[in-house]
């Protein structure tokens, strides 16, 4: 068992945080305040570095490189900015991965190449008003008329509405109860009767659109389908690779916060010294650092025993869980540390906070994957209905 990464590897997360450091900072700030999300300028370059897909197949365009790497250029980029790094999670870890693992494959080679040339923004639309943690609820319809199928209903809290350019719709295909009914489809941007509610203003994730998405007899080709009716335990295993995507960024929330606020407690002086020299600050910082620790090994068990496949629920429910409750631990600590500083837009840490308690609710809410957790220690699934 090795934990080191290898010379190429540190190489690459080396490259990720100068280009990071160098061209994204400003970008990043200006989204804070705009809150739009960044240009079709920085997909360019993100797909001239290869970032794009970095663990897809390179016979669509991707780097054909492992989810260990995509993960490390992935928290390079979101220590700097959340919004700047969520076309490399989309594209590495969510939805474009349920594209490469299960459509079919005339449908792979036309959405997978122009996602790695950053021309295209694919995102996830699963929630509804009444189906969120309980997912099998849902109730967007795609019914099947000659040779289309007609999508009809509405969806909630899909990052990317109104930005991307297609969205892997999860939806009723059949008339079978439950999850046995659910499948997937890819909608594009532009199919007539897709409209897109008022953009959500979020506490935090400023620069990652949020909006309800309607769908009024739209109209896609059967060519499509991602998954047909009976598939909702594909699409769960390709959102177990989602969840590592989700660790990641909130690793990168915690690691950027703790990572400022070690500079701050030896530069700023109290009664005469620096903070670091006092214990009870020398105490946060090693709880902070055994944080970050443990959290990131088990996203790189997860991520490394998955190589090219997909994770299993069990250690990626783990990793996410953890991590998520890492990040706002660690980011709490950090605020208050610094005090009035920490509370001040003119200092980031209040918005690594800020996003660092999205992502306990986003890819599944903290509670759930406990549930999962448990589920696979018993094993079997808990029925919540009863």
């Amino acid at each position: 068992m090795n934990f080191e990464l290898s010379h190429e590897q540190h190489e690459l997360q080396r490259m990720a945080a100068r280009f990071a450091g160098a061209e994204l900072r400003d970008v990043a700030v200006q989204i804070e305040i705009t809150r739009e999300p960044p240009n079709r300028d920085i997909m360019r370059r993100f797909a001239e570095l290869g970032f794009l897909g970095i663990n897809l197949p390179e016979e669509y365009g991707g780097g054909g490189m492992s989810h260990l790497d995509a993960v490390l250029v992935l928290e390079e980029i979101g220590k700097v900015s959340i919004a700047v790094a969520f076309p490399i999670f989309e594209s590495c870890f969510g939805p474009a991965r349920a594209v490469a693992n299960f459509a079919p494959e005339a449908l792979r080679r036309r959405i997978l190449p122009k996602v790695c040339a950053g021309e295209m923004i694919v995102a996830v639309s699963m929630s509804e008003p009444n189906a969120g943690s309980a997912l099998t609820d849902l109730a967007t319809r795609a019914t099947v008329r000659g040779d289309r199928l007609v999508v009809s209903g509405q969806k909630r809290w899909c990052s990317g509405a109104g930005h991307a350019d297609a969205y892997v719709v999860y939806c009723r295909m059949s008339d079978a109860p439950g999850a046995k009914g659910i499948g997937a489809v890819l909608v594009e941007k532009d199919s007539t009767g897709l409209t897109f509610g008022k953009p959500e203003a979020l506490l935090g994730f400023r620069g990652v659109s949020s909006a309800d998405i309607y769908f009024d007899d739209v109209e896609v080709p059967l060519d499509n389908v991602i998954v047909p009716a009976g598939g909702f335990r594909q699409l769960m295993e390709a959102f177990d690779l989602e969840r590592c995507g989700n660790t990641t960024l909130s690793l990168a929330c915690a690691q950027s916060a703790f990572d400022h606020v070690l500079g701050y407690v030896q530069e700023r002086r109290q009664f005469g010294k620096p903070l670091v020299d006092f214990q009870a600050v020398q105490l946060h910082l090693a709880e902070m650092k055994m944080d970050l620790d443990a959290a990131r090994l088990l996203l790189y068990r997860a991520v490394v025993n998955a190589q090219s496949g997909l994770p299993s629920v069990g250690e990626s429910s783990i990793a996410k869980c953890f991590a998520n409750e890492m990040t706002r631990r660690v980011t709490g600590k950090a605020l208050q540390i610094m005090g009035g500083y920490g509370y001040s837009a003119e200092y980031p840490i209040e918005q690594k906070m800020r996003d660092a308690w999205g992502w306990g609710i986003a890819g599944g809410a903290i509670d759930i994957q406990k549930v999962n957790i448990a589920s696979t220690l018993a094993g079997r699934r808990f029925d919540q209905r009863r």
